[in-house]
């Protein structure tokens, strides 16, 4: 189990996507700590002082690779006051603080599996695709969700992990145009997978809805793994 650190990192760029969705690249001031695809950080906008109490913080998932132990990302829609500070005053060259690795919802590599991701929860697979290898026989289901064609923030690095690993399946669900995410409209897709694990990553009401409707089609509870988050 990795040990947990706190690091200060500059910004190194911001990417607007539109609807108060942003992308944010940091150089942390030390190689980050091994990680495993999934885990998440807590990030501070105010000075920590080694010693002294954690500031302020809130959760994101780590959406770069565990092998950038020189680079780490994230991507957040703005829902509350802390994400509001976010937009406000993060800029390039702005210092802030990390912690982690922490979290359990880590995708088990030697089952098949259907990710479930609506919005910036992809963030929590992202990590998880770029591990992935032309090799790998485990077959993996990506079912990613967004409001609109522009908030699909990882839709290349899906598409093209899809392309060079055949076992990856990636379908892609705008709202706009296709309606919410539904188990029902990829069953057809899911159902060529043995006896796979979901994994489901988003709003609350989207997690809910998903379950329900996993449950009803028979999956056990067990079988069903979340990523809550606001």
């Amino acid at each position: 189990m990795a040990v947990v650190r706190r690091i200060d990192c500059e910004v190194t760029a911001l990417q607007a996507h539109g609807e108060h969705v942003y992308s944010v690249q940091m150089r942390p001031s030390a190689p980050l700590p091994r990680f495993r695809p999934g885990q998440f950080l807590h990030l501070a906008l105010d000075e920590y002082q080694p010693g002294g109490f954690w500031p302020e913080s809130r959760v994101f998932s780590i959406a770069s690779s565990p092998l950038e132990r020189d680079r780490v990302a994230l991507t957040y829609a703005v829902k509350g006051a802390f994400t509001r500070r976010m937009e406000q005053e993060l800029a390039v060259g702005r210092r802030v603080w990390v912690k982690l690795p922490y979290g359990e919802f880590v995708v088990d590599p030697h089952t098949d599996a259907v990710l479930f991701a609506g919005g910036t929860g992809v963030t929590a697979f992202t990590a998880f695709l770029q591990s992935l290898q032309p090799s790998d026989e485990t077959r993996v289901l990506l079912c990613y969700g967004a409001r609109t064609p522009d908030l699909f923030v990882y839709r290349d690095l899906a598409e093209e992990c899809s392309a060079s690993v055949p076992a990856l399946d990636c379908r892609l669900v705008c709202e706009q145009e296709d309606g919410r995410l539904s188990a029902a409209a990829l069953w057809s897709h899911v159902s060529r997978l043995h006896d796979p694990v979901f994994y489901l990553s988003g709003p609350p009401l989207m997690l809910a809805a998903l379950t329900a409707e996993l449950l009803e089609r028979g999956v056990r509870p067990d079988a069903i793994r979340t990523d809550a988050w606001e």
